[in-house]
């Protein structure tokens, strides 16, 4: 793909990034959570280069998503989970939903379901939405290590295997969303974050 370039977050450079997108590339972006590690996740190449960037990478991937509408086009939205989904995006909630087939399998590992959210940050917004209202949402880091919080921390791991770096400057909660499975009959917690189940379930009620 070329030299991985650096970019600020301005709005013409968020264009060129997301057309970037839409021709393959990998791309690094700023979220309200962490930095993630991105593609169009309909270009199985594209994310199979995510899954070896990553290293041992044996889980699925999440996808962001820019508004309920694109949500909708990968995913069963239930009523609990539109109720959920309501409260607490755009922010940092990661709902894991069963998955529709227009999602590739490579993205899932396979399953049947999938980690979707709304990130609460306009950089990611803009970029999402002018990709297509989807994009591949990993943290940018390999597996196993900690996620990265600014980018000059992404350059020096990751700067080789990636085409852009889209620098929205320090992360806003500096840690990982919550990821809650709302398959099951009672919601479940798979990750910690500043989001509790006891805020989940009182949705429900």
């Amino acid at each position: 793909m070329g030299k991985m370039r650096v970019l600020k977050a301005t709005a013409k450079n968020i264009l060129e990034t997301s057309q970037m997108v839409k021709k393959g590339s990998l791309v690094i972006f700023p979220t309200d959570t962490v930095y993630g590690l991105g593609c169009d996740p309909f270009n199985v190449e594209a994310v199979k280069r995510i899954f070896a960037v990553k290293g041992e990478r044996k889980k699925p991937l999440p996808v962001l998503a820019s508004d309920i509408d694109s949500v909708k086009k990968i995913v069963h939205l239930h009523e609990n989970a539109f109720k959920v989904a309501m409260k607490f995006w755009p922010g940092p909630l990661t709902l894991i939903l069963p998955k529709k087939s227009t999602l590739p399998d490579v993205v899932t590992c396979k399953l049947d379901t999938v980690g979707v959210r709304i990130p609460q940050l306009d950089i990611a917004i803009q970029l999402i939405r002018l990709s297509g209202g989807l994009l591949v949402g990993t943290s940018a880091n390999k597996t196993g290590e900690k996620p990265a919080r600014n980018v000059s921390e992404i350059t020096e791991k990751l700067g080789k295997e990636v085409d852009i770096i889209l620098d929205g400057g320090p992360t806003l909660f500096g840690k990982p969303s919550t990821i809650v499975d709302l398959t099951v009959k009672k919601p479940k917690i798979l990750r910690k974050g500043s989001i509790g189940l006891k805020e989940i379930v009182k949705v429900l009620h």
